[in-house]
């Protein structure tokens, strides 16, 4: 039986670009684009969760907004249940402390990146809206 991992994504946008970030090469999914986030730990809230992932992935603050999507995606190392929202920087720019990369792309060009399985379904909602 495949273990469930649950984690949050932060769909962090700035002068209608969204961030998009580019997994490492020794990380699952390697060279992978996804949005910044990572695991829920235990007694933690999703939203703590994300705060935690920001500001140690990215060395920045956000504010949590509205939830764009939940997706469940079976990968072969686990079933991954990925809820994003919609975030804007709080305090700080975002660093490369985990990612080897970051894009900030208008919505209508998220698609030439090579997205994570299970960040596809948020991105098809953002391809269909301006911000």
């Amino acid at each position: 039986m495949k273990k469930n991992i649950y984690v949050v994504g932060a769909v962090i946008i700035e002068n209608e670009k969204v961030l998009c970030a580019q997994r490492g090469t020794e990380k699952s999914l390697p060279l992978k684009w996804e949005f910044p986030g990572g695991k829920i730990e235990s007694g933690e809230t999703a939203h703590e969760a994300l705060r935690r992932e920001i500001d140690e992935e990215m060395e920045c603050s956000i504010q949590i907004g509205e939830q764009l999507d939940y997706t469940v995606y079976e990968y072969d190392f686990g079933i991954v249940h990925l809820t994003t929202y919609y975030c804007e920087l709080l305090e700080g720019e975002p660093k490369l402390t985990e990612h080897v990369a970051f894009e900030w792309l208008p919505t209508n060009e998220l698609t030439k990146l090579n997205w994570a399985p299970a960040d596809l379904p948020a991105i098809d909602k953002l391809s269909r809206v301006k911000l």
